[in-house]
């Protein structure tokens, strides 16, 4: 039975730990609906757009936004495509559940991905002929899958790893990374390998606890620095076949961006908190006073000793300044006079 090789290092007790403190707060702060659509919104054009555009895809994202809203643009026709496809391929994601990790299901990933793409003899099915991966550049050979008669008995060992294994035997985000690399490894389809292999790993998470309301997208990591991707990707071959590298890759590729959207939901569920303090009233604060206010949130006051550890690259009279300005607003309030003096949220 497939039984993947790898060790636990610091490195990813470190990430996981990141991970799970991110999860915590995205998962339980509080958000208005229309910004938990936008914040979906937003990461299913990222995921679309960058997951297809890493593979060649021409549009930028803007043009991928709008061909998701049904508007018209000038493009490749291909590239259209993909990016409607793709989209089709996280909404059945999205509705997945607690379905079973199947070929059929893995095979309609598949269909989705490259409809209207691929000959329709090759859309959802397994490879029948030996496939390589070439430099697009030079042209050399880089990687070269096993054999196509290899292929069914490697999907069926490694989807009954992927479905017997559970949270408590191996961490989600590990087991989506696993299952990202092995559909690479094996490479069962003639094209449209790496889009089924980054949209598995999402439905991995999402099945297993860690859709984290949807606000994410691990493509842009990936698109952003593409040949570090790859290279992580080809490390697990070059080590005998040990996936500790690519798991670090991925745990923190994950890592940055939860730590990222978490930042962007405290701001939001900061300046909920003050409006509702205050009426609804809307009240404009710059991004250094919501770290003030976030930081008198979690420790429960405020010193000048302390302005050079939440902002050591900005002088005190600019802390000073911009604690001004929250006094006047009547957010917070000073209590004492001397360099000792403390500032507090006023309730």
């Amino acid at each position: 039975m497939y039984s993947p090789q790898f060790t636990i290092t610091n490195k990813l007790l470190k990430t996981i730990g990141i991970i799970e403190a991110a999860k915590e707060v995205i998962e339980n702060s509080p958000l208005v609906p229309a910004w938990e659509a936008k914040f979906r919104e937003d990461a299913l054009v990222r995921t679309v757009h960058h997951g297809t555009h890493i593979e060649g895809n021409e549009l930028n994202l803007t043009e991928a936004e709008k061909v998701l809203a049904g508007a018209k643009i000038v493009g490749r026709e291909r590239d259209i495509q993909e990016v409607l496809n793709y989209r089709s391929v996280l909404k059945y994601i999205e509705t997945f559940g607690e379905g079973e990790f199947t070929e059929e299901a893995l095979k309609r990933m598949h269909e989705l991905t490259v409809r209207r793409i691929l000959p329709d003899e090759t859309v959802g099915v397994y490879r029948k002929t030996q496939v390589v991966v070439k430099n697009s550049q030079t042209g050399e050979v880089t990687f070269r899958p096993p054999p196509a008669v290899e292929v069914p008995f490697l999907m069926t060992d490694f989807l009954r790893w992927l479905t017997t294994t559970s949270a408590e035997d191996v961490h989600t985000a590990l087991k989506a990374a696993i299952a990202h690399y092995e559909i690479v490894r094996i490479h069962p389809f003639l094209d449209g390998n790496g889009r089924v292999a980054r949209a598995l790993a999402t439905l991995v998470l999402f099945r297993d606890g860690y859709d984290v309301k949807r606000f994410f997208a691990l493509e842009e990591h990936y698109d952003r620095e593409p040949l570090a991707y790859y290279e992580s990707l080809q490390s697990v071959g070059k080590l005998g076949g040990n996936l500790t590298g690519w798991l670090e890759y991925f745990s923190e590729g994950l890592a940055i961006e939860l730590s990222r959207i978490k930042d962007k939901v405290k701001a939001l569920s900061t300046d909920l908190k003050i409006k509702k303090s205050f009426g609804g009233q809307q009240m404009a604060l710059t991004e250094r006073q919501i770290k003030i206010v976030e930081f008198i949130q979690e420790n429960g006051f405020l010193q000048n000793k302390t302005f050079f550890e939440l902002f050591p690259m900005v002088s005190e009279d600019t802390v000073l300044r911009e604690l001004k300005d929250l006094l006047g607003k009547g957010i917070v309030k000073k209590e004492g006079t001397t360099k000792g003096a403390r500032y507090v949220l006023r309730t």
